[in-house]
């Protein structure tokens, strides 16, 4: 794999561009968190797919799908940012965070299951934590009972499921999720088996649009407050959120929201999860993606303003 080029700040997130043997392009980032440390918080994220199928319309890595990654593809885009500081492979990062969430739904390639299986034996990194952020495509059951598998085995404690709903309208969470996927029973079914004492809630993701339906009745009929906690971001500035006029209900992180409140009244845990602004125009904020704005005519002032370097 050849590094093409990297946007962004050291201090926040760096994405880089990188080119397959076969000329594919492939997307991945590392991120900190200000005022935290790297020492203490370091988040990398990761491509699966060339592109995606699903075509969500808030995300602008669905412009086209060209296949799957491989075991050895993600990892070396795993292993490029930790030499970067951890040439031994031993990570001293109390909060090691892999995301399988920059290009390409992850339960749609098997190989994630396989990097899975070979983090803990390739890094010496006491405080790993992965993470797979999903839409549950529907006829992947076998993906995730190998996940649960995985997690059992390796990660009890340390791992992070995330289902992104957007919305309890399921008419509307079609549209803007335009593919066959679980219905808000079988999350539930499946998170519930998921979860066992010591884990973390799983976590049911909002990027809440402006008038967005979330209504916490339809969320206690499938989901316990025992086993799921909600996670509210904005939608981000992309191509394809703009040129659909979804806008985001979340702008700031002082403002007090009333659905929040609500939630919590009805016992949810609620984490409000809003990035450094700045990651907007690095391009490293959720369901942006630089290969695709660079393959455009139309130039957006709200984000991507980062120049491209190349490497």
């Amino acid at each position: 794999m050849k590094i093409i080029g990297r946007a962004g700040r050291q201090d926040i997130a760096f994405v880089y561009l990188a080119e397959t043997e076969d000329k594919k392009m492939v997307e991945f980032v590392e991120a900190v968190q200000p005022p935290i440390p790297r020492e203490e918080k370091w988040v990398l994220i990761v491509s699966t797919l060339f592109g995606c199928p699903v075509k969500c319309k808030i995300c602008d890595a669905g412009g086209y799908y060209q296949g799957k990654l491989s075991k050895e593809e993600i990892l070396e885009q795993i292993d490029f940012l930790v030499n970067r500081y951890f040439p031994d492979k031993r990570i001293p990062v109390k909060k090691f965070k892999i995301q399988f969430a920059r290009v390409g739904e992850p339960v749609l390639n098997d190989a994630v299951i396989d990097v899975l299986e070979e983090l803990p034996e390739r890094y010496y990194a006491a405080g790993l934590m992965p993470c797979i952020s999903t839409i549950a495509p529907s006829g992947r059951e076998k993906f995730f009972e190998a996940l649960l598998r995985v997690k059992r085995e390796y990660y009890r404690g340390r791992f992070q499921l995330q289902f992104s709903v957007h919305t309890t309208d399921e008419e509307l969470r079609d549209w803007w999720m335009p593919t066959k996927k679980w219905s808000f029973r079988q999350i539930a079914e499946y998170g519930e088996a998921f979860y066992e004492n010591g884990d973390r809630k799983i976590a049911l993701n909002f990027a809440l649009g402006k008038d967005t339906p979330l209504d916490r009745v339809v969320l206690l009929k499938y989901f316990s407050p025992e086993y799921f906690l909600i996670k509210i971001t904005p939608v981000n500035p992309t191509i394809n959120a703009i040129q659909n006029q979804i806008s985001s209900h979340i702008t700031s992180k002082t403002e007090k929201y009333e659905i929040i409140e609500e939630l919590k009244k009805a016992g949810y845990e609620v984490l409000l999860s809003i990035g450094e602004l700045e990651e907007n125009q690095i391009g490293s904020n959720c369901g942006q993606y630089i290969t695709h704005y660079l393959s455009i005519s139309q130039k957006l002032k709200v984000s991507y303003t980062y120049p491209l370097l190349k490497l």
